[in-house]
C-alpha cells in the first residue's frame, strides 16, 4: 500500500496495489479505481483535509498517526 497526499489539489490517493485501472466510480468525494478483474486498485479522497479533520475524531490513535504522518 502507498499513501499520497497533493497539497495542491487537496487529493489523498491511496494505492491498493499496482495492477491496471480499467475503470473508476465516484461517490461523492470519494473516488475508486478497478483493475479489468473488478479489484480495487486506487482510492482517492477529494478535499481530503476536510475529510481527515473530520475522520480523525473517530479513527483509532494508532491509525490516525500513520495516516497523518504521511500526508
Amino acid at each position: 500500500m502507498n499513501i499520497k497526499y497533493s497539497k495542491e489539489d487537496d487529493i489523498l490517493m491511496i494505492e491498493l496495489n499496482n495492477k491496471p485501472i480499467d475503470y473508476a466510480e465516484q461517490s461523492g468525494n470519494f473516488i475508486m479505481h478497478f483493475s479489468p478483474q473488478r479489484e480495487a486498485v486506487l482510492i482517492e479522497v477529494l478535499e481530503a483535509s476536510k475529510f481527515l479533520k473530520q475522520a480523525s475524531k473517530s479513527l483509532p490513535k494508532e491509525i490516525k498517526e500513520e495516516v497523518l504522518q504521511s500526508v
